[in-house]
């Protein structure tokens, strides 16, 4: 991992759990306010946009510690090269997915920009532009990781952990 990775992996993480740390914070004091007659209607959207961003950004985090959810019962039974081609289809069509938020996630964001927040007077676009930002991130890692994949030799697929 260069550098540039390990600052963004380090900012990516404290974004993250400040994300997480605001949404529990906005929701709970929001809760015990709205229980006793005076409810804070502006913190779930601000709940919402922190929500966008988490998903976002945790997705690529999560990529680039290999810790997305997977399903691979059918995967563990399979040789290293079958492995390694599987792997390598499913990097290309996460690649050609991505894109696809990409290309359509920046004309969502200009097409947002004169909506705003129920309770806010802030622009809606700053929480769709988590889709093409966060794909771009996770544009790069899948990336980085196919070119792992590639070069990765089928025989050490072959090792189920």
């Amino acid at each position: 991992m260069n550098k540039v990775d390990i600052v963004i992996l380090k900012i990516e993480k404290v974004f993250t759990a400040s994300l997480l740390a605001a949404i529990s914070l906005l929701v709970f004091v929001a809760a015990v306010t709205r229980r006793f007659g005076f409810p804070l209607n502006w913190a779930q959207d601000i709940s919402l946009l922190c929500f966008a961003w988490l998903t976002f950004i945790g997705a690529d985090l999560l990529m680039r510690a290999d810790r997305l959810i997977s399903i691979d019962i059918i995967y563990n039974r399979l040789s290293g090269r079958a492995k390694k081609i599987l792997s390598i289809i499913y990097d290309i069509g996460m690649i050609y997915f991505l894109i696809v938020l990409v290309w359509f996630g920046f004309p969502l964001v200009m097409q947002s920009w004169n909506r705003l927040f129920n309770t806010l007077n802030l622009s809606y676009a700053w929480c769709t532009l988590c889709v093409p930002v966060g794909s771009l991130l996770m544009l790069s890692t899948v990336i980085k990781k196919l070119i792992q994949d590639i070069k990765t030799p089928a025989e050490e697929r072959g090792v189920t952990t």
